[in-house]
């Protein structure tokens, strides 16, 4: 079961999505008022939705052609570098300026007890489908980083799953680790979408298989899929090393990195469509503007 927030007119209302592709409107007015609703009604968040999922609350038209949000205000999105052994490889790559015989610093944080994460984006900076991500103007290598959102509570459950678009600027970080902030957060550098998977509804979250797609013209020009079991760390892991002396948001969203990166002499260009799939999520599409 997922949750999708779209505009309906000037009002933005929640639906919940079926594995059947139906939706159905919600009263809730946000992902997380339904996490609370559901616990101090002693219910299951899955529970609680499928109590509005009645023939009289089935929306006419499909989810997908709806006008949609993220499908939450994520407060914060943080991201955990390096989780994935084609990550460790393609930074190295960046850090050496091309030589696939020096060990760096990657290496390093790969095999460590302490995972890499950094802060990624706000609300404000963050879109939704169907809307542009922007390039970095003062970058010439950029790319798309697919990958596993978790939703977390205040407490650091992991309530749901998400897909999201961790925009990143291989030249700005390859040039110095120093420069990470800016190799990775500007104006909608972070995309999140469609829908909210259930926690609950996921069987097995190392077993998810991530795809993307790089259209330009029309013309597939990037493809790579890659499988959620290829993680280094455990996702409880990563959230452990998060909340640690930290204070989480309802809604925090943190990306659990990449195992898709696109070949070295590719960059992305305006125009550019890009489709991140997940299974049992939906697929991400944004286009790419210049900033």
């Amino acid at each position: 079961m997922r949750v999708i927030r779209f505009r309906d007119g000037g009002q933005v209302k929640l639906a919940a999505v079926t594995d059947e592709e139906r939706a159905y409107l919600l009263p809730q007015e946000d992902v997380m008022a339904l996490i609370h609703e559901a616990g101090e009604r002693g219910l299951t968040p899955l529970l609680l939705v499928e109590s509005a999922v009645k023939p009289e609350n089935e929306l006419p038209e499909a989810w997908t052609a709806l006008e949609l949000l993220t499908p939450l205000d994520a407060p914060e999105v943080w991201a955990a570098g390096v989780t994935y052994q084609r990550s460790r490889e393609a930074r190295n790559y960046e850090a050496t300026g091309g030589r696939l015989d020096a060990q760096t610093f990657y290496d390093k944080v790969y095999d460590a007890v302490r995972p890499e994460i950094f802060f990624k984006s706000t609300a404000a900076r963050t879109v939704g489908p169907n809307q542009p991500v922007t390039l970095r103007r003062d970058s010439s290598w950029q790319i798309p980083e697919p990958e596993l959102g978790l939703v977390l509570a205040r407490d650091g459950s992991i309530v749901g799953y998400t897909a999201g678009n961790d925009m990143s600027c291989r030249d700005i970080e390859g040039e110095n680790p120093l420069y990470l902030p800016q190799a990775k957060i500007w104006r909608r550098s972070c995309s999140l979408g469609p829908a909210v998977r259930l926690a609950e509804t996921v069987a097995d979250p190392y077993d998810l298989r991530i795809a993307c797609r790089i259209y330009r013209e029309d013309r597939l020009v990037v493809e790579g899929t890659a499988s959620t079991g290829q993680l280094n760390r455990r996702l409880d892991e990563l959230v452990s090393f998060l909340a640690a002396d930290n204070e989480l948001f309802d809604g925090t969203v943190l990306l659990t990195g990449t195992c898709i990166v696109p070949p070295d002499e590719f960059t992305l260009a305006p125009g550019d469509r890009i489709e991140i799939s997940i299974d049992g999520i939906g697929t991400l599409v944004n286009r790419v503007t210049a900033n």
